[in-house]
């Protein structure tokens, strides 16, 4: 990230960041990563990593698959986002979309980004902070 990064810049990478997870089109969602993540970009979850894009579309494709696509929930992240020097910190969450939990969140993480130079993501640490219910 250059020194001339912006708020706006960072909160388009934050948005694009949220949208990738929504994306219903396999080609459109695999752009996306390739805009988002470093070529050699890496994702760690729950003690799992995710690394390259290869790894990261097929990633972003299973979460979309699994909670997304259903239309079971959504995913937005809070509007607290923090900016330091390569790293952006910000909440994504999944709220509910339907049935009388609606808008409620389901799950939540805190989400730490590495930026290269470019902007693109080169680690991006998922810590859970609100795990789905049972």
């Amino acid at each position: 990230m250059t020194a001339q990064t912006t708020a706006t810049d960072v909160d388009q990478i934050v948005q694009r960041y949220v949208d990738v997870w929504s994306e219903p089109d396999a080609a459109a969602r695999r752009r996306a990563v390739a805009r988002l993540w470093a070529p050699d970009g890496v994702e760690f979850i729950e003690g799992t990593q995710f690394r390259g894009h290869d790894e990261l579309v097929d990633r972003v494709a299973e979460a979309y698959g699994l909670f997304v696509a259903s239309g079971d929930y959504r995913i937005a992240a809070d509007h607290h986002v923090t900016v330091h020097g390569q790293v952006v910190i910000f909440t994504i969450q999944m709220t509910y979309a339907k049935g009388p939990l609606v808008d409620e969140v389901a799950w939540a993480a805190r989400v730490f980004l590495v930026l290269d130079d470019d902007g693109r993501i080169l680690q991006d640490y998922h810590v859970t902070v609100h795990p789905l219910p049972a």
